[in-house]
């Protein structure tokens, strides 16, 4: 059960907690962040049940801007990384097939304002990573590039937030709300990915 995670949801520093998250994932996409924002959601979530409605809305606004917050830094310091990365990061990216073809793509779709490949690119696993560290290593330019990172960024915060509340309505503050919505969060990873293989070079 999570009733013994919602003091974690009490204070500020889970914001704090979800943020940092978020913001390394970039650089560890092993981190979990999308299970801390989903758990925090779902757990804050079962106010509402008790009769704390007025302060669910606040603390699920609270989450959603923390993590979106964190989220477009996060793409922003490694943004500008990859753009002074020079030579040994080039390097490194050429000896990859996958990260030239990657670079190259995120290029055409950037020049010609294609942002959703950005967007999908966040749901995709380490998806953000690339797209991120791509965008800077190639010198796109950061008007084109971060609006859609904001706004990729939101909607993953936005998704991610709304699984662990309506999972914990539909479901109760348990740990199969939890594992219902972290399938769904998967799940649209999976559909990120396909995607993303379908779009045309």
């Amino acid at each position: 059960m999570l009733e013994s995670l919602g003091s974690l949801t009490a204070g500020p520093w889970i914001y704090a907690m979800v943020a940092l998250s978020v913001l390394l994932d970039v650089f560890l996409p092993v981190l979990p962040s999308g299970v801390l924002v989903i758990t925090a959601a779902t757990t804050t979530a079962a106010g509402a049940a008790t009769g704390h409605i007025m302060h669910v809305v606040p603390d699920m606004l609270a989450l959603i801007l923390s993590a979106a917050t964190a989220s477009v830094l996060g793409d922003l310091v490694a943004y500008r990384l990859a753009w002074r990365g020079g030579e040994r990061l080039d390097r490194a990216i050429a000896r990859s097939r996958r990260l030239t073809a990657a670079m190259e793509r995120l290029g055409v779709a950037l020049s010609r304002g294609g942002g959703a490949l950005v967007i999908l690119a966040r749901f995709a696993p380490a998806g953000r990573s690339v797209v991120s560290f791509c965008a800077g290593a190639a010198h796109r330019r950061a008007r084109d590039f971060l609006p859609w990172s904001a706004l990729a960024g939101l909607s993953w915060a936005a998704y991610s937030v709304a699984l662990g509340y309506f999972g914990a309505q539909w479901l109760g503050a348990t740990w199969l709300a939890t594992g219902v919505s972290l399938a769904a969060l998967f799940g649209a990873g999976a559909g990120a990915v396909y995607l993303m293989r379908r779009r045309p070079a």
